[in-house]
């Protein structure tokens, strides 16, 4: 089992930016996905980025205003929020796809979620 924490999460000004972290309870290898996903009330949760491989993935909406970054030896993922806009609004979950313990297939697992408030 995968335990996934989120933190860093709050009330910020549209313009303003966020670091969210997420941190694994056990180590989560490069090659692994890990990545960050989004959801409003009444909407259905969409991606954010995902990191694998050193490669990068961001939503549309989400292009060039948000970084995705990784610290492998911390098992810790990173999401850099800038020039937030109200429609970014959201619970922000963490989530990483690592192989279930004979290897046969990947499975998911998430955080809790952090709260992400963008208004005036």
């Amino acid at each position: 089992q995968v335990h996934l924490v989120e933190s860093g999460g709050g009330l910020v000004q549209p313009g303003g930016s966020l670091r969210l972290s997420c941190e694994a309870s056990g180590r989560i290898g490069s090659h692994n996905k890990m990545g960050w996903y989004r959801q409003a009330p009444g909407k259905e949760r969409e991606l954010v980025a995902s990191m694998e491989s050193g490669s990068r993935l961001y939503g549309d909406s989400v292009k060039g205003r948000f970084t995705i970054s990784r610290d492998d030896a911390k098992n810790t993922a990173y999401l850099q929020m800038n020039s937030l806009k109200p429609e970014d609004t959201a619970v922000y979950y963490c989530n990483a796809r690592v192989p279930n313990s004979g290897g046969i297939w990947l499975v998911d697992y998430w955080g809790q979620g952090t709260q992400v408030t963008v208004s005036s």
